[in-house]
């Protein structure tokens, strides 16, 4: 029979080394009624003085072992049994020093979720969201560490859930939760670290801080979990988690602001993200990241459409210029700088450079892999490749709901219509508010002929937003595909008047007017495309939008104009 000295269970299975429910290694227990009158056990390691203690009928020897000599003489097979005892406890020490559970091996991948904003003020809501955003940046930087994306772990802000749920879901070995406290001028950033393959906490830490004090924590928590995750940083792979972009307190707050009002694509929010970032720049003229956010806005904005590309891109290319300036290893500056050059310059193999050279500087940029795939692949034609980039971005930030939803168009423009039609639908039906998911699922239904379908879901959606261009687009279009010439050129008025108070995307226009067979209104309108720098006909080339107008040469003229390789 054997016995666990820890917690007493008896095994009466001679071949069991260690206990199951503790792992120590088991000791012989007694094998008969006849129990050795006196029994001493000692800690594997070396006793000290205080510890041994001796009299005239018990001595004590190393390894724990017990010798008790009676009063009729000595028990040689006690010697016998303590010696084997011996063995035994020093086999149960090598086996758990070198055979380690898998828990102890470094671990490669982590969430960092939202943190919890328990200032009771939603104005600290961008000092929550931010520094769980800049861990992630930071930690995204270290090229062997899988890291869950922004995307993936903010549909857990707010909600109670199971760090090894949460694991589970996302494939990672770790989950960091935190909370964050803001009383006036102080901060309390409080971080737990579990690994949860065996659910034990790794690390967990308090900081009382100022809040001028906030991006030094951040660096700080930063090179702690690296730490704590066993990675082994050096050179360029430590470069991410150091790296001071600002020296300046205030103008990192302004930053996390700037990003979580740009996080919100409302146009409000992408001006308040704009305001932000050039505050940052007051208090920080060499803060290259917040030109770099600053040209990833001004980007943006003509597609929705909140500026014209003449307002939006120029301010683009200046910001992002004048990032690398300061910063020519900013990958977000370099694909700032492609989109621009894509988008409104139309100077293609500049534009692949940047995208490339962003690339170069972090293969691990689901932003570059995407911009680099969608605005620049598709416009050029080569729609394979812009199909492997686009996935690749996913691979990275699968949850992202652009991306998946652009993905749909990406199979739209490679000829792959009913592959578009089931993503654009899921797309849709994952998030139904989300602006363009719904756009994308209208021009997929009318890419293949649901018409009908195309126009009950416009119809719900102008219903809510009339001035809504995206739907007036798929509704205009519909209209006109299916021989509903009253509502198509209703549709058209709708964007006449509209356009007195706001810039209107001309080759929305033309789409309805080509879906009516009006050719020479529909070029009227593309003209207009290109003396504005429309960045949606970039696409001419592969959207299906144009197929009414394809065969016509005014068409290939109009790509030429562009710069379009043939």
């Amino acid at each position: 029979m054997k016995r666990c000295p820890e917690c007493r269970r008896d095994y009466y299975d001679d071949t069991l080394l260690y206990c199951l429910d503790d792992g120590n290694a088991l000791l012989e227990g007694p094998t008969s009624a006849e129990e050795p009158e006196t029994l001493i056990l000692l800690p594997a390691e070396a006793p000290t003085r205080t510890q041994i203690q001796t009299t005239d009928q018990t001595a004590i020897l190393p390894l724990g072992v017990a010798v008790v000599e009676k009063a009729k003489g000595f028990d040689k097979r006690l010697l016998a049994a303590s010696f084997f005892l011996a063995i035994i406890v020093l086999g149960g020490w090598v086996g758990y020093r070198y055979f380690k559970p898998v828990a102890s091996e470094p671990i490669n991948s982590i969430a960092v979720l939202p943190f919890e904003n328990r200032s009771g003020n939603a104005d600290s809501e961008y000092l929550s969201d931010g520094l769980a955003e800049s861990l992630i940046y930071r930690l995204s930087q270290i090229p062997d560490l899988k890291v869950s994306p922004t995307s993936s772990v903010f549909r857990y802000k707010g909600k109670e859930t199971d760090p090894q749920v949460i694991a589970k879901e996302l494939g990672v070995d770790s989950v960091m939760t935190g909370r964050i406290t803001q009383r006036g001028d102080n901060l309390t950033i409080s971080v737990n670290l579990v690994d949860t393959r065996n659910g034990k906490s790794l690390w967990g830490e308090q900081y009382e801080r100022k809040m001028s004090e906030l991006l030094a924590t951040q660096r700080e928590i930063a090179t702690t979990i690296t730490q704590k995750l066993q990675l082994q940083l050096g050179g360029s792979n430590a470069k991410g988690i150091t790296k001071k972009y600002t020296d300046s307190n205030d103008a990192y707050q302004l930053y996390l602001k700037g990003r979580y009002h740009f996080a919100r694509r409302t146009k409000d929010d992408v001006n308040k993200a704009i305001e932000s970032y050039e505050q940052a720049l007051k208090l920080d003229p060499n803060f290259a990241l917040a030109y770099a956010r600053i040209a990833e806005a001004y980007n943006q904005m003509s597609n929705y459409p909140y500026a014209s590309p003449k307002e939006a891109f120029p301010k683009a290319k200046a910001a992002a210029e004048r990032a690398i300036a300061i910063d020519p290893t900013l990958s977000e500056a370099h694909a700032a700088l492609g989109n621009t050059l894509t988008s409104y310059d139309w100077k293609w193999p500049d534009a692949e450079k940047s995208f490339k050279r962003a690339l170069e500087l972090d293969p691990n940029s689901a932003a570059a892999h995407y911009r680099y795939g969608f605005e620049y692949l598709v416009s050029v034609g080569r729609t394979s490749e812009a199909l492997a980039e686009v996935e690749r971005a996913l691979e990275i930030e699968p949850l992202d709901p652009n991306m998946v939803a652009n993905l749909s168009r990406i199979y739209l423009y490679d000829g792959q219509r009913e592959r578009a039609l089931i993503q654009s639908r899921r797309a849709y039906e994952a998030d139904p508010s989300f602006v363009i998911g719904r756009l994308i699922y209208g021009l997929t239904l009318n890419a293949s002929g649901a018409y009908a379908d195309a126009i009950t879901l416009s119809e719900k959606e102008l219903g809510n937003s009339p001035n809504s261009q995206h739907m007036l687009l798929v509704a205009g279009y519909a209209f006109g595909r299916s021989g509903r010439r009253v509502e198509a050129e209703a549709i058209i008025e709708r964007f006449k008047e509209i356009s007195k108070t706001q810039y209107v995307i001309p080759s929305f226009v033309a789409a309805v007017y080509g879906a009516l067979g009006e050719k020479d209104k529909a070029f009227a309108e593309l003209a207009k495309s290109i003396e504005e720098h429309d960045s949606w006909f970039k696409w001419g080339k592969v959207e299906p939008l144009f197929d009414t107008l394809r065969d016509d040469p005014r068409f290939a003229g109009l790509l030429k104009r562009m710069n379009l390789p043939e």
